[in-house]
């Protein structure tokens, strides 16, 4: 199957590069120098990927995420010059699936693609065949519709979140390390377990902070309903 990326940046010469390596890949690039002109492209094509900058002309980086977010789950990779923490975190809590530091190796941001798309289209929440209902208390999951509900309303996930709630519903109580949280969201060894931190905190925002219990040293459990305090 062939995919199309969307890669959104001011700078003409990155589109330029990427559009090189991704076209070796046998990936489609639509291109975009603003977040409007993004917008409208996404509106009227399937996109199956973005890659997305931060500091751009019109809409930036992080309003065209979050813009993009209340109607897609589609993998959104971020490549920026903004290199502070707070920035990736930022982020990332917008629904970012991962976040690439300029300069970056050309080489390292396709494999981040094909990762993404990998995970999202081929092993991800797309991908699923069965209908299956998850419950715990009043927290239930859809797996073949992807809908996550609490006492009854829904709630919107990432495709990575979706995946770690899924794993944790699928054995309550049982407690899983960042590493087994990472490979399962991410489904890749590279090392980024400051990302389960801020897809936790995420998550736990939107299912309710007292269902998720960090066990010190060790990793995080779901708690299952009358063990709750």
């Amino acid at each position: 199957m062939k995919y199309t990326i969307l890669h959104v940046d001011d700078e003409k010469e990155i589109v330029k590069l990427l559009k090189m390596y991704l076209k070796s890949e046998e990936l489609e690039l639509l291109e975009a120098y603003d977040g409007q002109e993004a917008l409208e492209i996404f509106s009227k094509n399937k996109i199956d990927l973005m890659i997305v900058d931060v500091m751009m002309p019109k809409i930036d980086g992080f309003e065209l995420i979050r813009t993009i977010r209340k109607e897609s789950n589609i993998p959104i990779l971020v490549i920026s010059a903004r290199v502070e923490a707070s920035d990736r975190i930022f982020g990332l809590e917008l629904g970012a699936d991962d976040y690439l530091v300029k300069p970056f190796d050309p080489h390292e941001a396709i494999a981040r693609v094909k990762s993404l798309l990998r995970r999202y289209h081929e092993l991800g929440v797309s991908k699923e065949k069965f209908h299956s209902l998850l419950a715990v208390g009043d927290l239930n999951l859809n797996t073949h519709s992807c809908i996550a509900t609490v006492s009854g309303e829904s709630i919107e996930l990432t495709a990575v979140e979706f995946r770690v709630l899924k794993l944790m519903m699928e054995q309550p109580g049982r407690v899983f390390t960042k590493e087994q949280i990472y490979e399962h969201g991410w489904q890749d060894s590279l090392t980024g377990y400051n990302n389960v931190r801020v897809m936790m905190s995420k998550l736990r925002e939107k299912i309710g902070n007292e269902r998720i219990r960090t066990i010190r040293g060790l990793g995080y459990r779901l708690e299952v309903a009358n063990e709750r305090t």
